[in-house]
């Protein structure tokens, strides 16, 4: 082999390695056509990529002596429609085109001079060389086949020159081999980089997906999902443009970017396993249906039971005045035992040790069941019945009550929840799956949900993290559990679920924390509670930040780039958004906070 083929072979080699080393699409493309013009000396070209529609979409083109650069990383887009391979009506071949006959025919066309080529059609040449004062004579066209042998693209190359005296010239029997070889790296390591983008794309529409999913099953969630990784990056592109203090040196490579965005995405795909009735509890004794109404109609019971009683009381000779006075008093009073029930029942009200033991006095109230209440129910709630003896009928039984049957079983304990479970979890796991005991209920000091309910919802973020972690992410991807499963945890170690503590987390998950919760405070997509002005969103995070819940410093960069209000502008309701004067929450100068 001479010198110059060694060469030439080396060449070949250290193209095809940088080649399959290239991951952005645009810059591969550019390399393969800026690589072979110059290994041919060609004063321009064009690489086209095959459409799933069988045409051929200009994607670069380089005329050096025309300084036209289109396409790629230039960001000039070209305009050329593509060219069709077959006829739309008649599905004939285009042979008249040189590079779709390339396409279609999987064969190189080595042409001396376009203007003396009888074979294909250059109308189009020409008149683009009559309008630039070009002379287009010699073209390589080259197809580009993938490993299966199909053809993904087309390389043309224009005017070969001369290296030494600059003349156009065609392209050489054996510059045509070296060529094609190129040409078969380059679609080789294009076709890999189209299926890796092909593989990304599906993943992030698969991801989003879910995502989409969870807050559509559910109002209490809204676009949450949606709205996280929009905030989250905000915050993140915060940090990363700090050229001085806490987080002059941190940056994110492309790599990491992409992984805290499958993050924040992520966040809470536990959720699909969290039951909409749990969820979506608005009040105490809301099970799949609100059990208020059942206790209405035992008052309703209670109350004509009331009436017989009075009339009765009458026909034995009692006094009719003095029954109708005690009568109007029971049924005042039954009437003011109901209201506050259902108040109670609303879980907008704290439930004071006085409030507490007027509900436990209102369960007292007997009534008399005469129904077997074990007639038509399911076969599960028939077995948490079963657990008691069948009481004779009829039977007289409190207003309220906290039943055995209420009670469901935790079957056995969860993996996750077990003290030497391999997440690293650290759970106070409530007796009972669920309690559905009707005082037990109405006595929940704040809010609407017991305790066993409240461990439910948050065990979407110990589900987040289970699912993560049996996913077989790539390398680059491996954090993500991480990234994601850490936004329920505070800086003082009392979060969930692994009491995590600042040190312990890594700021991807301190930035998604708060992401987390300022959406939550903000958001006015939620049917139980009215939005919150920006401002007062600000002035809570600023009481989470005094109490080590949220990351101190991040929260001042949240305050000081702005990040707050360029995320309000875009995604709250202008009604929501007001002056904040973020001076009250940022350490005073030369002090402390």
């Amino acid at each position: 082999m001479s010198e110059n083929g060694t060469n030439q072979f080396q060449r070949l080699i250290e193209v095809g390695i940088a080649l399959s080393a290239e991951r952005d699409t645009n810059r591969l493309m550019e390399r393969i056509l800026l690589e072979a013009k110059d290994i041919c000396n060609a004063d321009g070209g064009t690489l086209y990529l095959r459409t799933e529609q069988d045409a051929l979409k200009f994607e670069i083109m380089r005329t050096d002596s025309l300084d036209i650069a289109l396409g790629g990383t230039t960001g000039k887009e070209i305009t050329f429609p593509p060219l069709r391979m077959y006829d739309p009506e008649t599905g004939a071949e285009n042979r008249k085109n040189v590079a779709t006959w390339a396409a279609i025919s999987g064969t190189s066309v080595n042409i001396k001079d376009a203007y003396e080529a009888d074979d294909f059609d250059f109308t189009g040449t020409k008149k683009f060389d009559e309008g630039m004062g070009y002379r287009s004579k010699s073209f390589l066209t080259v197809p580009l086949k993938n490993s299966q042998q199909e053809i993904i693209g087309v390389l043309q190359l224009l005017n070969a020159k001369d290296r030494e005296t600059g003349e156009v010239i065609a392209f050489g029997t054996d510059i045509q081999p070296l060529i094609e070889a190129l040409s078969s790296q380059a679609a080789v390591a294009l076709d890999n980089q189209q299926l890796l983008e092909g593989q990304k794309k599906l993943l992030d529409s698969f991801i989003e997906l879910i995502a989409s999913a969870i807050d559509a099953k559910s109002p209490y969630t809204g676009g949450h999902c949606q709205r996280v990784p929009e905030l989250t990056k905000m915050l993140a592109n915060a940090a990363s443009e700090s050229t001085e203090g806490l987080y002059a040196d941190f940056e994110l490579t492309e790599d990491q970017w992409y992984e805290l965005h499958i993050s924040a995405w992520l966040h809470d795909c536990g959720k699909v396993t969290t039951p909409e009735y749990v969820v979506d509890k608005s009040t105490k004794l809301e099970t799949i249906y609100d059990r208020i109404h059942e206790i209405r109609m035992r008052f309703e019971v209670v109350k004509r039971d009331a009436t017989i009683e009075y009339m009765k009381a009458i026909i034995d000779g009692g006094d009719p005045d003095a029954l109708r006075v005690e009568l109007e008093e029971r049924l005042a009073k039954l009437d003011d035992d109901f209201a506050f029930i259902a108040e109670s029942n609303l879980g907008g009200e704290f439930m004071a040790p006085e409030r507490v033991d007027r509900v436990k006095e209102i369960a007292d109230i007997e009534w008399t069941r005469t129904l077997d209440d074990r007639a038509g129910v399911s076969f599960e709630e028939l077995k948490r019945k079963e657990r008691a003896p069948a009481p004779q009928l009829p039977i007289v039984e409190k207003l309220l009550a906290d039943r055995d049957d209420h009670i469901i079983y935790r079957e056995s304990p969860a993996t996750a929840a077990a003290d030497d479970n391999p997440y690293g979890f650290q759970l106070d796991v409530p007796e009972n799956k669920f309690n559905m005991g009707e005082v037990y209920n109405l006595c929940i000091g704040r809010g609407t949900l017991t305790e066993e309910e409240r461990f439910i919802i948050n065990d979407h973020i110990v589900q987040t993290i289970v699912m993560l972690e049996q996913l077989p992410f790539p390398k680059h991807l491996k954090k993500v559990p991480e990234f994601a499963g850490g936004h329920h945890e505070k800086m003082d170690g009392t979060g969930y679920p692994k009491k995590l503590n600042e040190e312990d987390m890594s700021l991807p998950a301190r930035i998604m924390a708060i992401a987390d919760i300022f959406e939550a405070l903000t958001a006015a997509d939620r049917p139980y509670k009215p939005p919150k002005k920006l401002s007062d969103s600000i002035k809570i995070m600023s009481f989470m930040k005094k109490d080590a819940h949220i990351d101190a410093n991040l929260f001042e960069l949240f305050l000081t780039s702005g990040v707050y209000k360029e995320y309000a502008e875009c995604f709250l309701d202008p009604s929501q958004i007001d002056e904040v004067d973020i001076s009250q929450y940022l350490p005073a100068e030369g002090g402390d906070d």
